[in-house]
């Protein structure tokens, strides 16, 4: 059982590319859930809840170096463990 007062805070920017200056390795080693709009979203790559915007990747096109291009959603973000 995962006890929520050990759990680290979540950012309010975060992104789950490690190569990325928002990726925070600790937050990973729970499962951390992401809704946009009231909608839960499972395939979130990065989110910024005070800008209030996602980034999931598009089913097809890849950039030039092969990675998935992210696509923008705004709305109101809200993160959580779950």
């Amino acid at each position: 059982m995962n006890d929520t007062k050990s759990l680290p805070p979540l950012p309010d920017r975060l992104s789950s590319n490690p190569l990325s200056p928002h990726y925070v390795e600790e937050i990973f080693d729970h499962n951390v859930g992401i809704m946009l709009n009231g909608k839960e979203r499972t395939n979130v790559e990065e989110y910024c809840i005070s800008e209030g915007w996602i980034k999931t990747p598009s089913p097809k096109a890849l950039d030039r170096r092969g990675q998935p291009v992210l696509i923008t959603l705004k709305g109101k973000v809200e993160a959580f463990y779950s």
